[in-house]
């Protein structure tokens, strides 16, 4: 029995060391995130509910561009159309909801979300297909979609119904809960919980990991990467939506500013860009961490342009920290 007991003590240890390695770096990122949130609270003179709302909804469709973004990675690509496609849902939505019902907009944008997730499964096929470097493709889409979002709405206008835009910049319950957030939640309870451990989700990480690996032990390598697109542009379509609900108009241009920051605030939530490492959680977080490093930088009167600056050095030293754990893990 003395025996039994001490073999099986290492057992237990090398769990705890692997839960660490699997899940240390999103840990860090939430205490990061908390420790941000703890040092803005004393920054505005009445810090209350107001600020932690207007956080989610500037926060809301990075998080799902990120989401996007981080489920195309973790399959070993990247998609750099992430922001064009959430322009063209943007502007689609903003153009023809304005005057709809609330019913009719939300099954309106039901319908925009199939659409986005066709879009990036047609991007996906084009690099499946064609063997062209996930980034070539994804870069021509970019010019594509942006084009075709510029063709729908030439100029920011448009709008949405007020229960609409409620959805985005109201709140749930209570004033400290924004309803953004549990949109956000929700998003991530039904489209990617379901599929993180079945058999689809599994294929994601398996072909990210090694697509040669998988495709000896019967994982169909061609269907997983177009999947992995066809989620990333369900996320886009919501990050679309979503920023048709927090700003209320439609812009051809907006969507500029989340494709490199979906990738910034993916890997800086624990993705890593060789693909089969990584989940959402974390990435959701480092949206948050993103765009309040940036608000703080602002609230304390730094320049915008210098508060860009800033924000993208503190994630290359920590995309650096990060990449420094990975190589020194993989040594040991």
């Amino acid at each position: 029995m003395n025996s039994a007991a001490v073999g099986v003590r290492p057992r237990g240890g090398l769990n705890a060391g692997r839960l660490v390695r699997r899940h240390g770096w999103t840990v860090g990122v939430y205490v990061l995130l908390l420790v941000l949130v703890l040092f803005w609270r004393t920054i505005p003179a009445n810090w209350g509910s107001f600020d932690v709302q207007s956080l989610a909804i500037d926060a809301l469709p990075l998080a799902f561009a990120a989401m996007a973004q981080s489920v195309v990675i973790i399959s070993g690509g990247i998609d750099l159309s992430v922001g064009s496609l959430i322009s063209l849902v943007n502007v689609l939505s903003a153009k023809y909801m304005v005057d709809m019902s609330f019913r009719n907009a939300l099954l309106f944008g039901a319908l925009l979300l199939a659409g986005s997730a066709a879009a990036g499964a047609f991007t996906g096929s084009l690099t499946v297909l064609s063997r062209v470097p996930d980034i070539v493709v994804t870069l021509a889409m970019l010019f594509v979609w942006a084009g075709v979002a510029l063709e729908i709405l030439q100029i920011p206008g448009g709008g949405a119904p007020p229960p609409y835009l409620q959805l985005g910049t109201g709140h749930w319950w209570s004033q400290w809960i924004p309803s953004g957030l549990v949109i956000l939640l929700l998003g991530f309870a039904i489209f990617w919980l379901p599929l993180r451990w079945a058999r689809p989700g599994l294929a994601l990480y398996s072909v990210g990991s090694n697509r040669s690996a998988a495709y000896l032990s019967g994982v169909g390598v061609a269907r997983t990467r177009i999947l992995a697109y066809a989620l990333g542009g369900l996320f886009a379509g919501l990050a679309g939506l979503a920023l048709t609900a927090t700003s209320g108009i439609g812009d051809p241009n907006a969507g500029q500013y989340y494709t490199l920051n979906s990738v910034a605030a993916a890997v800086l939530g624990g993705v890593a860009l060789v693909g089969g490492v990584g989940g959402l959680i974390g990435p959701i977080a480092a949206a948050f961490v993103v765009t309040l490093v940036k608000t703080m930088l602002i609230l304390k009167g730094v320049d915008q342009n210098w508060a860009q600056v800033i924000q993208g050095s503190l994630i290359i030293v920590v995309v650096m920290i990060g990449g420094l754990a990975i190589r020194r893990r993989g040594r040991t």
